[in-house]
């Protein structure tokens, strides 16, 4: 079959093919799902995107051996945590990591992690970095975005080369928070704000950790954003 036949035999397939969906409670792995039309439907499911600052620039103006240092140390860190507060790791994009939070304290669970990121980066690897760039003024920055929605997962690709994709409100929204100002490295929505308990909100201090912004870029809507972080 010529390729530009198997592609629209592909896309016709899948565009006619009525939809196989089965409620879900644990994270699937590629192999649990067909490659056609079959889904897993989570009624919420927590995402949490974090994401190296300006790397673009760390890769046009550093060496690539650094630049590469930056991604390795950022995306371990980001990984392990997201593992030590119960996420499952489904994607790694180039310089930042998708975590997918379920269960009843996902919310909870996933800005607990994200402000162990912020610890972690800012105060174990950037160190570690500058004993070896003594004289770097680098500072290794991430931002890190959080929603919770309904969503569905699929299995996409090719045999023998394929992956998941999350299809809801939470994981574009979540991959959107990343790309707002990194002097904030934790942003959340409105929904995953009001699902947090008092430990998540408060400070050792019993200060609110939260400040409220309307979001220009998406219909103004209400999120929040912290530099707080927390060690582990």
């Amino acid at each position: 079959m010529a390729l530009s036949d198997d592609i629209k035999s592909n896309a016709s397939a899948t565009f006619r093919t009525q939809w196989t969906v089965r409620d879900g409670q644990v994270v699937p792995a590629p192999a649990d799902l067909k490659l056609s039309n079959d889904a897993v439907n989570f009624k919420k499911a927590t995402i949490l995107y974090a994401d190296l600052d300006q790397s673009t620039a760390l890769v046009e103006n550093k060496k690539w051996e650094f630049a590469a240092e930056v991604y390795k140390s950022f995306l371990y860190a980001a990984s392990r945590l997201i593992r030590y507060d119960g996420g499952s790791i489904v994607s790694y994009d180039g310089d930042r990591v998708m975590g997918v939070f379920v269960g009843g304290r996902q919310c909870n669970d996933a800005v607990s992690c994200a402000l162990r990121i912020n610890y972690a980066v800012r105060t174990l690897v950037q160190a570690e970095m500058k004993k070896v760039y003594t004289k770097s003024e680098f500072r290794i920055r991430q931002v890190v975005g959080i929603d919770t929605s309904e969503i569905r997962v699929a299995r996409t690709g090719v045999r023998g080369d394929n992956d998941l994709v999350w299809v809801g409100n939470s994981a574009n929204l979540a991959a959107k928070l990343t790309a707002l100002h990194a002097d904030r490295a934790t942003y959340i929505t409105k929904r995953v704000y009001n699902a947090l308990e008092n430990g998540q909100k408060f400070g050792t201090q019993g200060e609110n950790i939260w400040t409220k912004w309307s979001w220009p870029q998406h219909n103004d809507d209400e999120i929040y954003s912290t530099t707080y972080h927390r060690t582990f």
